[in-house]
Formats: structure tokens, sequence, C-alpha cells
């Protein structure tokens, strides 16, 4: 099966996107959540002195996260556009038949995504095991810890921000927004691996390296929730 998205995706609605709102958006309660899960994630890991491993598993986690909640968003649409979006290189009706396909489309293929990074993570942690890499009981106490806060941030975000689903939303783009995620997992992942092998530490390196994935995620918040 293949997917298809024209370049009429790129909007949910007619004519120019407006400029985004900053001011407004910092009002925004789900921002505030997700900023403060992200800050509560580089004080953990500071102050506890947590594997950097253990830090790459708990953004994998919220990028999983991310993925789940985005099938239940598109299983959830009332009233949706398929306006450049094709499947099999034929157009596609805007019914209850194209959620459940794009749902379940959307699914596979981000899921296959994260297999891979949950194998080179795998691979990575027990390379680990025997040196200075291992994880600890406290690690993976972290990891599920810091599991549940962004699954309950982006259960908040999921419920708060459901009436914005209510008017027209082009599939094809719902569908991408959580694509996005892949980049900052990919520089995580690839920072990650030179912390590793190089040794690099330091309680600066990893605030810095923290900070760009917490701006990256607050970068995505804007763009996917402004109006």
């Amino acid at each position: 099966m293949q997917i298809g998205m024209g370049s009429d995706v790129a909007t949910f609605k007619k004519g120019p996107k407006p400029p985004i709102n900053f001011k407004q958006g910092l009002r925004d309660p789900t921002l505030i959540s997700l900023i403060l899960s992200n800050l509560l994630t580089i004080a953990l890991a500071v102050i506890y002195n947590f594997n950097i491993m253990a830090i790459l598993w708990v953004y994998w986690s919220q990028s999983v996260i991310i993925g789940l909640f985005n099938v239940f968003r598109i299983l959830s649409l009332k009233n949706f556009s398929t306006k450049g979006f094709r499947i099999n290189q034929k157009p596609v009706e805007a019914n209850r038949a194209a959620l459940v396909l794009v749902a379940f489309f959307f699914a596979i293929h981000y899921g296959m995504f994260h297999f891979v990074y949950a194998f080179f993570l795998g691979i990575f942690t027990v390379m680990g095991q025997t040196g200075t890499g291992a994880l600890s009981l406290s690690d993976f106490g972290y990891i599920g810890f810091m599991a549940i806060v962004f699954f309950a941030n982006h259960l908040f975000s999921f419920l708060h921000n459901r009436k914005q689903d209510v008017g027209k939303q082009n599939i094809g783009r719902v569908m991408m927004y959580p694509y996005a995620r892949i980049i900052p997992m990919h520089l995580t992942i690839i920072l990650g691996g030179i912390f590793l092998t190089t040794g690099a530490t330091g309680a600066g390196l990893l605030i810095f390296f923290l900070g760009l994935k917490t701006l990256a995620d607050v970068a995505m918040h804007f763009l996917e929730h402004s109006k």
C-alpha cells in the first residue's frame, strides 16, 4: 500500500496560515506541562547523575507515547479533509474507513521506526552493561517514572486540544506531525552515542544536550497547535 500527499496538505484551511502567537502560546497549559515535564527530566538526570542511556530510553518512550496519542487523534476526527491525500495513487474519500486505514498505516509505519530505534538503543545498552554505561535499578526507575510523566502530559494535551479538531483538519497533516519528532530523536541518539564513545560528560554538556531537545519539543508544540 502506498500513501501519497500533495502540496495542498501543507495547510488546514484555505489561505495563508496566520503567524504563531507566542504570547498566547505561553499561556497554553499543555505547553507549560510539556516544558515542566522536560525540566523534570533534566533536573533528575543532573541531580542523580542518571546514565545517558536511561535518558535516551526516556525520550524513546515519549516518542512512542506521541505516536500512540496520534492514533487516537486520527480515529477521533469528526470533520476532516482528505484533499491532496492519496492511497495507491487514488484520492481518498473522507469517511470512517479512511480514518481507520490511515490510523493503521501510521501505527505500523511509525512503529517500525521506533522498533529500529529500540533495536539500536538495546545494542548500546547491552554493550554498556560491561562498562560505565551499565543501567542500574535507579536508572530503570527513572525511565519508568518519566515515561509515566510524559504519558500524563500527552494525555492532558490530547484531551485539552481535542476541541481544536472540531474544525476541518487535513488528515494527511495530522498523520505527518509526529514524524517531525524523529528529527530530535535522531539527534538524541547520535549525540548520545558521542557521549558514550568519547566519554564526554559534565552537567553543563548534559543540560545543553537536553535543553536542545526541550526547545525542539516546544517548537513542534507551537507548530502543531498554532491556530
